[in-house]
């Protein structure tokens, strides 16, 4: 709509054209109309007609209504359908003077059609009977069901293309409460009223409060049904089975994909308990908004801004009748006064997933807290509370809506609670409930948070939880299709011109027949001269026709007596089946004897001239020679370019690589491994050129994207790097390089709800590729660290990718690492003082961050192949990573690689250590001598100099290994293991009285290893000492 027709309206128009298979309050004919109500207003009624038993009316019956910005919003049409009421006249009695009317049954129109831009559109919609009307008792029975045909029109769309592609609609479910506190027991006779609220932004200016106020508490004892019907937000306005959407279904079982605050395995198990035992609340009900886009757009900065979103929750018991009566003499004290809610909880729902790229939809299990407005404020950066301001809405101002035709005798729901009902509840709740009903004043509390929610904590005391559905018609943020992503990447890189057509069909048939030919020919001159010799010299004299045909004997001859004329026949009889099915176009055998013979004549001939041209190509004395194979092939190729390159003959290396590409220049591996080697003699641009070039032989080679896309992030060029790795996933979801990578990408731009996105995918496919069961929520909480960690680095500044992959590698791991190395080394004759290291590596292996440094692992493991990533703190978190996996072969390679850099890694200390650990368990004490001889000159501890004592005891330097002994004691007196090889150190000395005090001490401190306690003890034993 335009900015005139927003003002003026437009008209919908609602057509009741008949009705189906009626039956009136008795079984005769009857005279009935139809009443069409919308948004709470009567749009009319049609006229009075007769209806025969059973049959159809012809109702021709229009009403409209004016679609504008004041009233009838969009919004309006998305939420509320139209509301169709068959009512029949019953017979006047004496006396009497107006009509006698009886409810027979409603149905429900949808106008959700207009809002997807269609103008007219007919539907035939169920007539659903109301309690105790004759229609359904019909329904009961089996019966033909009585229905309605209905139109619904507009002279011209309600949106515009523009509006209609960049608009959403907004859908929220609240499904069911369960573990629901105790006191609340149906059987208690109180009536209460269970409601969930919630706001969303629906335009750039104006929020919508959703209210879901028909909840149903229910007792244990079986699951809810599924799939099951969703409800209208209209509660009693609607007959009981015209509250039901149809068509729309909860289809929501226990997934692995399910969002929320209970995905972990031991949630699940609580949740499969109480969701068949325990008491539950039931809404089933979904509330629709149409979203322009300035509210898709503030909805989105929302999430970014804070991706929790508060949905309160409260139980209060319904007021009586008389109580609205006093609403205006109580009014002004209720506004003064602070609101009390009875049972006012919470669950913050993380939307932070709808602005991954595509979803459309989470759905998810949230945890109930007690409300509380510092924690509102905190968690959500809000501080309103939906509900409150909904009780502190002034009655007057409500417009609560009129009960509909079926629901003329019950209460309707309203968007607006009524204050002075609200307060008088909760006294009566406090009343009969005693203390659970109060806000009790607490010692010690700020006035911030002056009183505690008593009865908002029986939800975390019993487990409570809410089941809640948010779907959008059209993601928050697009996903590129693949094809998008395809055509830009062949935009950035062309590909290649196809190669040149294979020959096929008749053409590859006659090849392959003349290959045969040449092939026998060949054997068939081999075998003549090993007969009579090389006869075919530029000085031998033609052979005389005797001579000729007496050799042509010998040798047909000689082939029939060895076999090799019938070897021939069955090499060449395949290349011949092939041109009688490929060329002459024969599969079926002949009948006819004279075909047979014709075609015969023609084969031979065509076999006969084709066998001429394969001689004269094969025998011509000027034919082309026939190019020899070369002796080595591709992959030998790469082995010898690699061993140059590991020798450091770097130009021998490029000599094989480019010789590689000579022999096949259609290969993009070939130009993918010249590239690496080219990252590796920093020549970027050569490599950039190389790997470009893979991707135009092959667009969906992953391995040369991702390289592009590295590239790309190192130049600046962040679009085109986006759209490398964005294309790379989307060649190969399961690659769990490419979106950890991806990852990365995000997280060095700043993007950390994408880089948390790609990151769950990465973890997820880690998962699956090791065969490791991982709850969701693992998974979710391994994303949010490795986000928050990278966040923690950039400090605001946008850095590399590779920057950005070293700090958060580093982050995630070297706290751990820190934790370990900077107190005890891993013991080979027992170094650790209070802990056992071998349980600990065990227990990192099995903790959740497993998964986070197997990503990275690969990731660093593909940069290092191909020299994207040769920084000193990758090395460092690679050692870690196989030193914690127990591979110190490759942990020592990784390590000694980090010390060979000109410039130090960030943190060399745990290096040290954890190098000179292994140095000393491989028994190679020299080297680890002079590593622990840097760490004490580097950072001198209690454990550097420890290793350096050990090294020098084990080398039989005793002068030296006593000197970095009593420094480490120095530093740190109350180390067993110390005082056991300074203990050593005594014995080997002759110093008894100094032995027997380290031995004293060492077993004061309560010294661990065993092995070096016999060490000792049998070194006692030796010298006869030491031991008091």
């Amino acid at each position: 709509m335009d900015a005139h027709q927003e003002a003026a309206g437009v008209p919908v128009q609602i057509t009741v054209l008949r009705g189906n298979h009626l039956r009136g309050n008795k079984n005769e004919p009857f005279l009935n109309f139809v009443r069409a109500e919308f948004n709470g207003i009567v749009l009319g009624d049609s006229q009075k007609l007769d209806v025969p038993v059973d049959d159809c009316v012809n109702y021709c019956f229009t009403c409209s209504f004016q679609c504008s910005e004041v009233a009838h919003t969009l919004d309006d049409l998305a939420r509320e359908p139209v509301i169709l009421t068959v009512i029949e006249v019953l017979p006047k009695e004496k006396k009497q003077k107006d009509d006698k009317t009886y409810v027979l049954g409603q149905a429900v129109v949808d106008l959700l059609p207009l809002l997807q831009g269609q103008c007219s559109y007919s539907s035939t919609v169920m007539l659903h009977p109301t309690p105790g009307s004759p229609t359904q008792s019909a329904s009961q029975d089996g019966g033909i069901k009585p229905t309605l045909d209905v139109s619904v029109s507009v002279h011209e769309p309600l949106l515009s293309d523009s509006q209609l592609s960049e608009s959403n609609l907004l859908t929220v479910t609240v499904e069911t409460a369960y573990s629901l506190p105790d006191i609340w027991n149906p059987a208690s006779g109180l009536s209460s009223s269970y409601v969930a609220a919630l706001q969303v932004p629906v335009t750039a200016k104006r929020e919508q409060i959703l209210l879901f106020s028909n909840g149903l508490l229910k007792m244990g004892g079986e699951r809810e049904p599924v799939p099951r019907l969703k409800k209208w937000p209209l509660g009693p306005l609607l007959a009981p089975d015209a509250q039901f959407i149809p068509g729309i279904f909860i289809e929501g079982e226990l997934t692995d994909l399910e969002d929320g605050d209970l995905t972990s395995i031991e949630d699940r198990e609580f949740r499969v308990q109480a969701e068949c035992n325990q008491k539950r609340v039931s809404w089933d009900t979904e509330c629709r908004c149409f979203v322009d886009a300035g509210g898709a757009a503030c909805l989105t900065h929302r999430i970014a801004e804070c991706r929790l979103w508060p949905v309160e929750v409260t139980r209060s018991p319904q007021a009586a009748k008389t109580v609205a009566g006093k609403a205006g003499k109580e009014k002004p004290q209720v506004e003064d006064e602070m609101i009390q809610i009875p049972f006012h909880g919470v669950a913050y729902m993380d939307l932070a997933p709808l602005l991954y790229p595509g979803v459309r939809c989470i759905r998810g299990a949230y945890r109930l807290h007690p409300f509380y407005d510092s924690e509102l404020q905190k968690k959500t950066k809000r501080n309103i509370s939906v509900l409150r301001e909904s009780m502190k809405a002034p009655v007057a101002k409500s417009h609560p809506r009129p009960p509909s035709s079926v629901g003329s005798c019950k209460a309707a729901p309203s968007k607006v609670f009524d204050t002075h009902k609200a307060g008088k509840d909760n006294k009566e709740a406090s009343k009969k409930t005693g203390t659970q009903g109060k806000l009790f004043q607490t010692d010690g509390i700020t006035d911030v948070e002056p009183q505690i929610n008593v009865e908002g904590q029986m939800y975390t005391d019993s487990g409570s939880y809410i089941i809640i559905d948010i779907a959008l018609e059209k993601p928050l943020v697009p996903k590129r299709p693949p094809e998008e992503l395809a055509k830009r990447v062949m935009d950035l890189i062309p590909p290649r011109p196809p190669l040149p057509r294979q020959p096929a069909g008749a053409e590859r048939a006659v090849q392959e027949y003349q290959a045969q030919i040449a092939s026998v020919a060949y054997q068939v001159l081999e075998h003549y001269h090993h007969m009579f010799g090389a006869v075919f010299g530029p000085e031998t004299k033609p052979l005389d026709p005797a001579t000729t045909e007496q050799r042509r004997s010998q040798i047909f001859g000689e082939l029939n007596c060895s076999g090799k004329y019938f070897a021939f026949k069955e090499q060449m009889k395949y290349a011949v089946v092939r041109i009688v099915r490929e060329k002459m176009l024969r599969t079926e055998a002949f009948t006819d004897p004279e075909q047979l013979q014709a075609f015969l004549s023609q084969l031979y001939v065509l076999l006969v001239d084709e066998m001429h041209v394969a001689l004269n190509k094969t025998l011509s004395a000027n034919g082309e020679e026939v190019q020899l194979q070369p002796l080595l092939d591709c992959c030998q190729l790469k082995h010898f370019a690699m061993e140059a390159q590991l020798n450091g003959d770097y130009q021998l290396a490029a000599q094989y690589y480019q010789e590689r590409l000579l022999r096949d220049q259609s290969n993009s591996s070939h130009w993918f491994d010249y590239g690496a080697f080219n990252m590796m003699m920093a020549d970027y641009l050569k490599a950039e050129e190389c790997f470009h070039l893979a991707v135009s032989i092959d667009q969906t080679h992953v391995p040369s994207l991702l390289m592009c896309g590295i590239l790309s992030e190192m130049n600046g060029d962040y679009k085109d790097a986006e759209t490398f790795f964005e294309g790379a996933t989307c060649v190969e979801p399961s690659c769990v390089v490419a979106w950890t990578l991806f990852g990365l990408y995000y997280l060095a731009q700043e993007n950390t709800i994408q880089a948390e996105m790609a990151f769950l995918k990465a973890i997820k496919h880690q998962a699956t590729l090791m065969c490791t069961p991982v709850s969701r929520q693992e998974m979710v909480d391994n994303t949010q660290d490795l986000t928050k960690n990278g966040q923690a680095k950039q400090l605001g500044v946008k850095e590399s990718l590779t920057n950005t992959l070293n700090k958060t590698a580093v982050d995630c791991e070297t706290e751990e690492v820190r934790s370990q190395t900077s107190q005890h080394i891993k013991p080979v004759q027992g170094f650790a003082a209070n802990s056992d290291p071998e349980r600990a590596v065990l227990q990192q292996q099995q903790s959740s961050t497993r998964l986070n440094t197997t990503i990275y692992m690969e990731t660093v493991k593909f940069l290092l192949q191909n020299y994207a990533l040769q920084n000193q703190d990758a090395w460092v978190v690679y050692g870690h990573l196989y030193y914690l996996m127990k591979d110190n072969k490759q942990a020592q390679k990784c390590y000694e690689r980090t010390l060979d850099f000109v410039t130090n890694a960030s943190n060399t200390h745990p290096v040290y250590l954890r190098l000179g650990s292994i140095y000393i368990q491989n028994k190679e004490y020299e080297k680890a001598k002079t590593t622990y001889l840097r760490a004490c000159k580097s950072s001198p501890s209690c454990q550097t100099w420890l290793g350096l004592g050990i090294a020098c005891y084990r080398l039989g330097e005793l002068t030296e290994a006593e000197d970095a002994l009593t420094e480490a004691n120095t530093l740190n007196n109350r180390n067993p293991e110390v005082w056991g090889y300074l203990t050593l150190v005594c014995l080997q000395t002759d110093r008894k009285l100094e032995a027997e005090k380290s031995y004293k001490y060492t077993i004061q401190f309560h010294l661990l290893d065993e092995t070096l306690l016999q060490e000792i003890r049998e070194l006692q034993d030796c010298v006869g000492f030491g031991n008091p």
